[in-house]
C-alpha cells in the first residue's frame, strides 16, 4: 500500500440495475475489488476517493439508493472478522484474500 492510501469498503443498495452497473463499474475503475455482489474493496487516496464519492453522487438517485464508503487504517482492517461464507468465491481474487491472513 502507498504512502496516503486506505482501504475502502464501499458497499451499496442501488434500485435500478443500470444505476447499479454504472457504480460497479466505476468502483473497478479505480482500481477495487468485488467482494460481494455489492460490496467492493482496495486501496484508495484521498483525491481517488473524492472523485468516486463525486462520481457516485451524479448517478444515484439520493431518495431511493444508498452508499457507503468506508475508509480504514491498516490495524483496524485487521481486526476485521469474517464469518461464514464471508466473500463470493466466484469474484473475490486471491490478491483480495492474501488481505485477511
Amino acid at each position: 500500500m502507498k504512502q496516503g492510501d486506505k482501504l475502502v469498503w464501499i458497499i451499496y443498495d442501488i434500485k435500478e440495475n443500470a444505476k447499479r452497473t454504472r457504480i460497479a463499474k466505476a468502483c473497478k475503475n479505480k482500481g477495487l475489488y468485488r467482494v460481494q455482489k455489492s460490496a467492493f474493496l482496495g486501496t484508495l487516496n484521498k483525491n481517488q476517493i473524492d472523485e468516486l464519492k463525486i462520481m457516485c453522487e451524479d448517478i444515484i438517485n439520493p431518495d431511493e439508493d444508498s452508499i457507503y464508503i468506508f475508509p480504514m487504517c491498516e490495524d483496524d482492517f485487521k481486526k476485521v472478522k469474517l464469518l461464514g461464507q464471508a466473500f463470493d468465491k466466484k469474484l473475490v481474487t486471491d490478491e483480495v484474500k492474501a488481505l485477511f491472513v
